[in-house]
């Protein structure tokens, strides 16, 4: 009688575990994402006729947000003292309003939510930004070696700001700030480029960034390999997100506050100095998009098995599939597309829509 009995409890201990776990699966509701890059032609801001034509692709496809582009390489799409806001200037000229607000207000008509996507530390190629204008090369992270030009500082075909540089934050700070401030309809903030240059990640040696490690540890020299440089690099990227995210639930806590995160996590952290785990599962953000770019399912297959692993909520997490990358190959795009909605509850982040304009027929891998 008692091994009926304990045999009936263990069935029903385990039908109430399934059934949690199924009922917590279902809980992740899918969530479909599309970037819009400032690098496409035309522009998605620069007309009605192109806003129209967003939101209408958004319904169609299903998107639930809209991640758009709106401060690169220290120029803005919307109004700032600190940034080049001649696009933002440009294109309110051109559309009669602002564009931002304009695109705000038919998303939502949709039932669409807009975020605003920012590249923090990148200065691209411009060597004309007012940040760099202001405070020189010293601002941009560097590598040991001799500098004699502004060319020299150029990594992976662009120019870094350094993280650790307190008048970078400063900057980024009240960008942020004049943004949030404008927009008060925003539903989000995505913050992009909240990272070291991950190519030969040997960075980190700007004078006001080193000086305040070797205060802060005790030291008169840099070891570039040790452990204690690599996490000071690793809190710099983070104390420089605490900052922003701070701005940003002062000024708007209704707001979804998120990161993009580098793929694979190894290359985030030990190359990037990027813990975005750690930023979801600590609360800082609210969700993370990690930026998954292979041309194969295999590796794509791993990529998000690996960040799903990272976290304590896979609900926090998005994966992007990269259209640029596949261009020539819808049906590989379509294969990518399928394995994150079946993989990660459909929280997949489309990167991005100026390829679909390019290449429509990868529009049907989005279609009902």
């Amino acid at each position: 009688m008692k091994s009926s009995i304990t045999a009936l409890l263990i069935f029903l201990l385990f039908t109430v575990s399934a059934s949690a776990d199924t009922t917590a699966k279902k809980a992740i509701p899918p969530r479909r994402g599309v970037f819009i890059t400032v690098l496409q032609a035309p522009q998605a801001l620069s007309s009605r006729a192109e806003i129209d034509r967003l939101v209408e692709f958004a319904v169609a496809t299903r998107m639930d947000d809209i991640y758009i582009q709106v401060y690169r390489a220290n120029q803005s799409w919307f109004a700032s003292t600190v940034s080049d806001d001649s696009p933002y200037k440009s294109f309110l000229a051109s559309v009669g309003e602002d564009p931002l607000e304009l695109l705000i207000e038919r998303a939502h008509a949709k039932h669409i939510k807009v975020h605003a996507w920012l590249n923090l530390l990148s200065l691209s190629k411009n060597i004309k930004a007012p940040i760099l204008k202001k405070f020189g090369v010293e601002i941009l992270t560097r590598n040991n070696k001799e500098k004699i030009k502004l060319k020299d500082y150029e990594i992976d075909n662009q120019y870094f700001l350094e993280p650790g540089d307190l008048r970078v934050r400063q900057e980024l700070s009240i960008m942020v700030e004049e943004l949030l401030s404008a927009y008060p309809k925003l539903d989000g903030i995505q913050f992009d480029y909240i990272r070291y240059p991950d190519t030969n990640p040997h960075y980190g040696y700007s004078a006001m960034n080193a000086l305040r490690y070797k205060e802060a540890t005790k030291t008169k020299t840099i070891i570039d390999t040790s452990v204690a440089w690599h996490q000071w690099k690793r809190d710099q990227v983070t104390t420089l997100l605490e900052k922003l995210v701070r701005k940003t639930r002062k000024l708007r806590p209704d707001m979804e506050v998120s990161t993009t995160g580098c793929s694979s996590y190894i290359r985030a952290y030990e190359e990037a100095f990027q813990d975005w785990p750690s930023w979801v599962n600590m609360g800082l953000v609210d969700f993370v998009t990690v930026m998954t770019y292979p041309d194969n399912p295999t590796q794509f297959d791993k990529y998000i098995k690996d960040a799903l692993l990272r976290v304590n909520d896979p609900g926090k997490i998005n994966i992007t599939v990269g259209a640029y990358k596949l261009t020539k190959d819808p049906a590989m795009f379509k294969k990518q597309w399928d394995l994150c909605e079946a993989m990660n509850n459909g929280r997949c982040v489309l990167f991005h829509y100026g390829n679909i304009l390019e290449v429509p027929v990868l529009k049907d891998a989005l279609l009902p």
